[in-house]
């Protein structure tokens, strides 16, 4: 299966330098990712490196805590898209969630998604500080916010994505909104479950290749020894049965 269409490569660390960004527009346009996802004072810097790619640019708003004012959340957006943005993660205000606040919640994404018109934006629900109803209620209320996709953490919170999670998510959704998966995805296999359980996109900072690559070099290595060892005429049976086994 090929990942790179569902990939939102990421490098969202408070430390992350210019060479950071520079590395990771590299390996977003070799692997042909859907996106680099980055904060947003880099996002003028992908947009030039990135400029003759399909890579999209993706940034963060509200980033991490989601609590600032409605209004600060579209200024950031705004600025991003002017900056060259092609999408919005915005975190939710878990605060008003929390305080079953629905109306506050919504108002917070509708304005933000209608300040932003058609580009896809992406509230982040940060599903490791939600029970299951509050997880079906965030989504909702997405849904009902015309938001384009629910994602479900930030990554800075006691935990990242879950399949449990993305399978109530879906199940709430259905094909009112796509859905991110992001948050401790860390290798190819992982990302194809998830995919399976109903994600759309992918949110991962690793490079993630098939288990079947490892194979093949792992292979190709046994095939030398033997070959190695044929050569020299001094096969022995222990080591052809080795061979036999590993290959």
């Amino acid at each position: 299966m090929n990942l790179s269409n569902y990939i939102d490569y990421t490098f969202l660390k408070p430390t992350a330098t210019e060479r950071d960004i520079i590395n990771l527009c590299k390996i977003a346009k070799a692997n042909t990712y859907h996106s680099v996802c980055i904060n947003g004072c880099y996002v003028k810097l992908a947009k030039e490196l990135l400029k003759d790619t399909n890579v999209k640019i993706c940034t963060v708003v509200g980033f991490p805590l989601g609590a600032m004012s409605t209004e600060s959340k579209i200024s950031e957006a705004t600025h991003a898209i002017e900056d060259g943005a092609d999408e919005i993660d915005m975190v939710i205000n878990l605060s008003y969630l929390k305080s079953r606040n629905y109306v506050s919640v919504l108002r917070d994404i509708s304005d933000v998604k209608r300040a932003i018109g058609n580009v896809t934006l992406k509230v982040i629900i940060e599903i490791s500080e939600l029970n299951k109803n509050e997880i079906v209620k965030a989504c909702e209320i997405a849904v009902d916010a015309n938001a384009d996709f629910v994602k479900t953490s930030t990554g800075f919170a006691s935990g990242g994505a879950t399949f449990t999670a993305v399978k109530i998510m879906k199940k709430t959704v259905k094909d009112n909104a796509k859905i991110k998966a992001s948050g401790g995805i860390q290798d190819f296999e992982t990302a194809v479950k998830y995919l399976e359980s109903g994600a759309d996109r992918i949110g991962t900072s690793t490079m993630l290749k098939p288990e079947k690559d490892t194979l093949q070099k792992r292979n190709s290595k046994i095939y030398r020894r033997y070959m190695e060892t044929s050569q020299k005429s001094e096969v022995s049976l222990d080591v052809l049965k080795d061979i036999k086994v590993n290959l």
